[in-house]
């Protein structure tokens, strides 16, 4: 008999018991809760210190402070051609706060584009600084003379970076360092004497550098921040120096922001279909559930006070060989005391731990909450997939100082708010429509704030995609 024939005899039998697709009718199934992808660790709502908020707002005062320009030039591109965005160029130092767009826009069309190849030095150590240098795609090395003659590279710029703006507001400035293209790079060129002659047929900008060249007038500490005079070491009976501590006239004030959805469920399913597990009770914890998924997500990348928008440009680091290196990694700690905490993608991760494994280096890790997480210097370096991912396979990994205590990055919110179950995070009734739907809002309520600049650093263009 053929196997065919077989099998079709076994189906002619006659049922000699009650099948299992007739049993399950009188079965009870094992059923699980419903399950999310979308759920990850959340390890910045976990490890960030939350404060309470009154009023909604939550205002960083902070000493007086000079200091001027600290963000990044954007550019529009058309072609092969780059250029400035007027209003960007309010992010020189010189420029800062300057808010005549018709001179602005003049300054702009005098930015002159010019291509350097890898290698090439587009400044260098010793020259007259007369130039402003707006990096608009590419990297550039700072290099500089070691105690030993030999180079060294004292730091690496990126896309929206600018240096030798110092030329604006000194005219006896010169280079300190070497910029040296590392690959090929696209630079736009302001000079000084463009600056200048568009001063004299503009009143306000004159009257503007001529304020800004007053303020290094004003003894200032290392942090651009108005320095309190103060006497040491003294002998006899000289005059002490008087002083007195000056406050910043408009700090900055942090909003908390909101994320909220309506949910909806219709009373006949809320009536009939609880057993075993209660539907408005899974459909609520869903909810929740992606709430907090989009407020971390907006803790890291929100313009207003998302931490990756938030970063000083003096805090923003570029790795020097594009991947994540210990040295690299190094360099960011170095910028701030008492980091707590890393925050890096998976992948960043992953590409880290690929520079250790080529250099023979096993990091230690720690126990937080159940979980092995790995430490670089003793710094836990959290996974977080919030952190985005360019389409260059391009990434960073953020650092921070944590805490009111220690002048570092906090999470606001506002307990106590009606309805709330969590803190800042309240799920209110608002009724039944003629559809007989119940409906609840579910709102949460949130913010960052970074109290000093140093508190917060950010390893920017971390390459996690280069495998050799």
């Amino acid at each position: 008999m053929s196997v065919g024939e077989e099998v079709r005899a076994e189906q002619n039998k006659p049922q000699q018991s009650l099948g299992t697709a007739a049993a399950r009718n009188l079965a009870t199934t094992t059923k699980s809760a419903p399950q999310m992808q979308e759920i990850s660790s959340r390890w910045l709502l976990r490890t960030l210190p939350w404060v309470n908020v009154q009023g909604g707002t939550y205002r960083v005062n902070r000493r007086l402070s000079y200091s001027v320009g600290d963000g990044r030039v954007t550019f529009v591109k058309t072609g092969d051609r780059v250029e400035v965005i007027p209003a960007e160029l309010g992010e020189l130092p010189a420029l800062r706060d300057y808010e005549d767009e018709e001179v602005l826009s003049e300054l702009a069309v005098r930015c002159r584009q010019r291509e350097y190849a890898p290698g090439e030095a587009i400044a260098s150590f010793g020259g007259q600084a007369d130039e402003v240098y707006l990096l608009a795609h590419g990297r550039v090395e700072k290099v500089g003379t070691g105690p030993y003659g030999d180079d060294t590279v004292l730091g690496v710029l990126a896309d929206g970076a600018y240096f030798g703006d110092e030329a604006l507001l000194d005219p006896e400035a010169i280079w300190e360092y070497t910029a040296r293209a590392d690959t090929a790079c696209t630079v736009l060129i302001l000079a000084r004497g463009d600056v200048e002659q568009v001063a004299e047929r503009s009143e306000t900008l004159r009257d503007h550098l001529a304020q800004l060249r007053a303020i290094p007038e004003q003894r200032t500490n290392k942090y651009g921040e108005k320095s309190i005079d103060l006497a040491s070491g003294h002998s006899g009976e000289p005059d002490i120096p008087h002083t007195f501590v000056d406050y910043d006239a408009k700090p900055r004030e942090y909003e908390l922001s909101v994320a909220q959805t309506v949910l909806r469920i219709h009373s006949r399913v809320a009536d009939l279909y609880n057993q075993p597990m209660n539907q408005t009770e899974q459909q609520l914890r869903l909810t929740v559930e992606a709430l907090k998924e989009r407020q971390e997500h907006e803790l890291i990348n929100n313009r207003e006070f998302g931490l990756l928008n938030n970063c000083e440009y003096d805090q923003r680091l570029q790795p020097h060989d594009g991947v994540p290196g210990p040295d690299d990694l190094d360099e960011l700690l170095s910028r701030r005391r008492g980091t707590r905490m890393l925050l890096a993608h998976p992948r960043a991760i992953s590409a880290f731990g690929r520079e250790l494994n080529k250099r023979g280096l096993v990091p230690e890790s720690i126990e937080v909450g159940g979980n092995r997480i790995p430490t670089w210097r003793g710094v836990p370096i959290y996974p977080c997939n919030k952190i985005p991912v360019s389409d260059r396979r391009t990434t960073s990994i953020i650092a921070m100082r944590t805490g009111e205590a220690d002048q570092g990055v906090i999470g606001l919110q506002q307990a106590g708010i009606p309805d709330e179950i969590e803190p800042s995070l309240s799920v209110r009734f608002m009724g039944i429509n003629e559809q007989a739907i119940i409906k609840y809002l579910v709102t949460a309520y949130y913010s960052a704030a970074v109290l000093v600049p140093d508190a917060l650093g950010v390893l920017e263009n971390v390459e996690i995609g280069r495998w050799r």
